[in-house]
């Protein structure tokens, strides 16, 4: 079972950056009925476990155990939800538990380069800001910002709730009932919408005392609803996010710059982006570019060949469907679908779109999105 708000990192003012992941955390530190710790026992006690997450433009809440227990665990989800009671005590210890979150991330090149590269990509737009948000905004969130946030986001009639297990909808709605909040509200966020960046997108470098280059690219691209979105995951997959992909086999396989080299794409309702990072030997910096670049080049003039997106087609068909065999992605599917579509779309329905997809529909996506005006660039070097 999960809870869905549609409310994230981007959604934070610039001054209270983290305020939805600080928020996350306060939901396990007590309601007016348990405390941290018996949030945790009764949850624990009937073998389930639950977890959070705050993204860009939403926060889950979930929970999964034996069917059983589903009773138990909408019960506790929902006591967590709308009768947290975010404890004074609780605010002090969880703040420096986030302290240490961002530290633990800012001193690990490998995540890092993450905050990096969508502050390179995003910046100043708030799908620039780190979700943790930093030592400084953190320490700028009040008690009383945690409450509004909960009053805002937590009762809005625009949350999602989903299960996945052996219950019939209507079962579901019969458990989850009776623990649902009295009263609702409309939304208090305006739809999202990224303006585009207000100069030229300046390269981020940091230099420390590390031995290995991490290099991240990343490019601008259309939403979640976009049509080109299918050949634009296509794209993603030659290029980058399998041992097959153009990147891995020539910067991995054929010249041995790195371990690990991976493309990525992120989509938010309005915008999103394809990434590629990799950690390297910093002296082969100018090669492992250069290579990106010709791999680029050539996809964008001639695209993939017939046999290359016949494959990404199949990894794809494959990822997805092997994935869905839990229970827990089947929920997260349904859970998404109703966030971001408004409605249940079935994994065939999604799958299907890309059985037409040409080499040439992959290349116009190139043309659109790698082009140099559009190129984020972060780094980080050895002293």
């Amino acid at each position: 079972m999960a809870i869905y708000l549609p409310v994230g990192s981007r959604h934070d003012p610039p001054k209270l950056a983290g305020l939805a992941h600080f928020m996350e955390h306060m939901a396990f530190k007590g309601t007016a009925r348990r405390n941290a710790r018996q949030l945790s026992l009764d949850l624990e006690n009937t073998g389930a476990q639950a977890n959070a997450c705050t993204t860009e433009d939403h926060t889950v809440y979930d929970a999964r155990g034996i069917a059983a227990c589903l009773p138990s665990i909408a019960e506790i989800l929902s006591d967590m939800m709308w009768n947290s009671s975010l404890p004074p005590r609780e605010i002090a210890l969880e703040r420096d538990v986030i302290r240490e979150e961002i530290t633990m991330y800012e001193e690990n090149p490998g995540d890092h380069i993450g905050d990096m590269i969508s502050a390179a990509l995003w910046s100043p737009d708030p799908l620039g800001q780190r979700i943790t948000g930093t030592h400084k905004t953190l320490s700028a969130i009040t008690r009383s910002d945690l409450f509004t946030f909960c009053q805002d986001h937590h009762f809005s009639n625009s949350v999602v709730i989903a299960a996945a297990g052996p219950y019939s909808a209507g079962e579901f709605a019969e458990i989850i009932q009776p623990h649902l909040p009295p009263i609702t509200h409309a939304p208090t966020i305006a739809t999202s919408s990224y303006q585009g960046p207000s100069s030229a997108r300046t390269p981020l470098i940091e230099h420390r005392d590390t031995e290995q280059l991490q290099l991240a690219l990343a490019w601008q691209t259309a939403g979640r609803h976009h049509p080109s979105r299918h050949a634009l995951r296509l794209l993603s997959l030659v290029l980058g996010e399998s041992s097959s992909s153009r990147l891995f086999q020539v910067l991995r396989e054929q010249r041995g710059l790195c371990y690990n080299v991976g493309s990525d794409v992120a989509l938010f309702s309005d915008v999103g982006s394809l990434e590629i990072c990799a950690g390297l030997d910093p002296e082969g910096r100018e090669e492992a570019l250069g290579v990106i670049q010709k791999e680029i080049h050539q996809l964008v003039s001639q695209g993939p060949t017939h046999e290359e997106l016949e494959r990404a087609k199949r990894i794809a068909l494959t990822t997805h469907k092997i994935a869905l065999e839990s229970t827990s992605a089947q929920m997260f599917w349904v859970a998404e679908s109703v966030l971001f579509e408004g409605r249940v779309v079935t994994p065939e329905e999604e799958l299907a779109k890309l059985e037409p997809i040409t080499p040439e529909d992959v290349r116009a996506v190139a043309q659109e999105v790698f082009h140099r005006k559009n190129l984020a660039h972060a780094e980080i070097r050895a002293l």
